[in-house]
Formats: structure tokens, sequence, C-alpha cells
């Protein structure tokens, strides 16, 4: 395609954390330009945002019908391809329905949606729609988080036995939702967010993780939650055993009240002949362990990364020893859905490679382990089958 894919986005207002990170993910490898946007329920402020992205102040609203039906009235050559929704949980649904009815290709942010009942039925109007659906787990873009995916798919680490991923926060320690800050308002309320904050925000980065390096998918798991600040209606700390798919244990524990932790996401997975350890504080480096040599520190850039892994080298975008990190990953995600976007458009089939990023099923997997930790922790934390989805 001799052009740029036009981006509108629902969501990222003023004070939004996410919207201006997708922003950035979406322009950084000059593929995509932000057109339309309803940034905001209220005219005003998405007013606000769209002046600061320089969108034409005929293209910003503040209705989702309205958002639509203007832009289906753009002329083929001006009209959005495809629009970016960063809202609170709730609303991802309803809002991506009606573009993909409309026929517009959808990037979403995670967690799909609040239940899995809804979730299934996201996954159907996709399905039914025909459109390309992306899904932000970002964390899926790192170039070493891929390496460790292929060495795995490769048999390295032999048959695997043991996984454990860990999300470390502090954000939340103190009651900061009870005093307006807007990112933990909406976080730690049920109506906008589901049942869940802690693990429905980061516990589903974890669990996407685990799943995107290893392949396998939980089977079932058992969830101690807890609400440890006073007065929040959700939980803030969560400790969940797991069992995935071929008899592979293992413990996945997540936090928003672990002080002086900012975002600890780690992973550790370990195998008959060898074992695997990445950061994502410090992602360019990925630990190979095995049990009767030294450890490994593969680095980012190097080419003998790529020899073992094209798609890891795909996502680099620096020599070795200039680091790469959380904007780069997110816009590794742009890359790959904006080029299939592209082949789709053109008629053409895409590069397989273009085809790595999260999609609708990752969507619905992630919800489902969202309320299991629920229904489990609710019980008891007792052992509780995910359902089949």
């Amino acid at each position: 395609m001799s052009r740029r894919l036009r981006m509108g986005m629902v969501g990222g207002g003023p004070d939004a954390f996410i919207g201006e990170v997708h922003r950035k993910a979406a322009r950084m490898d000059g593929k995509i330009e932000l057109v339309a946007g309803m940034f905001s329920r209220t005219l005003a402020k998405s007013q606000q945002t769209g002046a600061a992205q320089f969108v034409d102040p005929k293209r910003v609203y503040c209705a989702v019908d309205e958002f639509i039906a203007k832009e289906l009235k753009q002329p083929a050559g001006k009209r959005i391809d495809f629009v970016c929704i960063c809202t609170p949980n709730s609303s991802h649904y309803p809002v991506a329905k009606a573009f993909m009815e409309a026929g517009i290709h959808v990037m979403c942010d995670k967690p799909l949606t609040t239940d899995v009942k809804t979730a299934k039925a996201f996954q159907q109007a996709v399905r039914q729609s025909g459109v390309l659906f992306g899904l932000t787990h970002n964390y899926t873009g790192y170039p070493m988080v891929k390496l460790a995916r292929d060495m795995v798919r490769a048999g390295d680490l032999g048959e695997l036995r043991k996984i454990v991923v860990k999300y470390p926060q502090g954000w939340l320690s103190s009651a900061i939702d009870a005093e307006g800050q807007k990112q933990a308002s909406w976080r730690t309320d049920p109506a906008q967010a589901g049942a869940s904050s802690c693990m429905g925000d980061i516990g589903t980065h974890a669990e996407n993780l685990a799943e995107y390096i290893t392949g396998l998918k939980m089977v079932e798991l058992c969830a101690d939650l807890t609400t440890f600040v006073k007065g929040r209606r959700l939980e803030d700390d969560g400790n969940v055993l797991v069992h995935w798919q071929k008899g592979v244990k293992g413990i996945l524990h997540a936090s928003q009240i672990s002080i002086g932790e900012e975002n600890g996401l780690t992973i550790y997975i370990y195998g008959a002949k060898g074992g695997l350890e990445w950061h994502q504080e410090n992602p360019n480096y990925l630990y190979v362990k095995s049990p009767d040599g030294p450890l490994q520190v593969w680095c980012r850039g190097n080419g003998y990364v790529g020899a073992k892994s094209p798609a890891a080298a795909r996502a680099t975008r620096i020599p070795s020893g200039h680091p790469e990190a959380f904007l780069e990953a997110f816009a590794n995600l742009y890359a790959n859905f904006a080029e299939t976007l592209n082949a789709r458009l053109d008629g053409k089939l895409p590069d397989p490679l273009a085809l790595d990023f999260p999609g609708i099923d990752d969507g619905v997997r992630g919800v489902a382990f969202i309320e299991t930790c629920v229904k489990s922790a609710k019980a008891g934390a007792v052992w509780t089958k995910l359902p089949k989805v």
C-alpha cells in the first residue's frame, strides 16, 4: 500500500495514560496516522485532545454513533481504516461491536471485557464481521519474549515442568482511588473494571505472557485474592496455583500493594533440560539455564538472537547495547497489525511473521482466567477448572 493507514481512536483523553501510549506506538514506524477520534465522553475534553493531536476539529466526536456515521460519509480515500479502543473494560465490547458492524477493523486494549459470556459474544461478533481484530497484550512484543517462545517451541528446555510468573506493583498500596486518582478510580470500580482489579489489570498480563511463550493453556487454578486497602471494592493482591496443559504446574502472583515495586513482570520457565528467565524491567536480556553449564545471557540485537528467532530479529529496531523497551514492544504489535491489514486491503497474504499479535481468542482466554480466579477465591480458594473457550 502506498499510503499510511488511517486510525481513529475511542478513549485516550486528558489524564489518560494508555491512550498516549497507543498513539506513540502506532506512530513509531510511520505506517499509521491518527485522523479522527472520540477521546472523551464530553465534547470539550474530546476537542482538547483532538487539538493536541492535530486532528481536524470536524473529525472529533463525542458519541460512537456519530463517529461511525460521519466517518462512513467520508470519501473512501479519507475515512478511517481501523479504530483503536482504549476505554475502561466495560465499554470495550459495545464500542467494538458498533465499529465492527460498520466494517471497521479494531485494535482493542486489554482485558477484552468483564465476563466470559460477553467475551464469547465478542468473539462471535469478530468472526461474523470478518474484520481484523488485535488486542494489546503488549508484553508479547518484546524481542526477547519472542526468543523465549521460539526456544521453548524448539524443545531447547525439553519437556516443560513448571512456570512461575509474577507481576508486582505498589502504586495502589494506599487509597488513592478513594481520593479521585483517575487511573486508580476506574480500575477499582466494578462497574467499569468488572469483577477484578488486580487480576483483571495485571494478572491477565502474566497469564498471557506464560501462554504466549509456552503455548500452554491453563486447565485449573486455585486462587487466593485479597483486598488489603480498607473500603476498596475489588481485590488488590492475588496468589494463584495453576495447572497448565501437559501436566505443567506453576504459580502466578500479581499485586498492586507491594510497596517499592514498580512493574516487576517476570517469568521463569523450567523444563527437563533447561530453564529460562525474563524480566520486563530489564527486557533486553534473556537468561538461559542448563543443569551442567554456566548461566547464559542472551542479549537483544545480536546476530545469534536473530539466527535462533526470526520473530525476535523482526521485532528489533536498533543495534545491541541501545535499550529497547515498553514503547517499542507496544509498537511491534501495531507494526504487525498494520502489515497484516495492509496485505488484506491489497488482497494479498501477509508475511506469516506479521500475524504475530494477540487476537480475539487470546482475549477470551484472558477473561476466562480472571473469572475463574474470582470464582475460586469466592469459594474459599478451591481448585476450579477454567471454562472451555
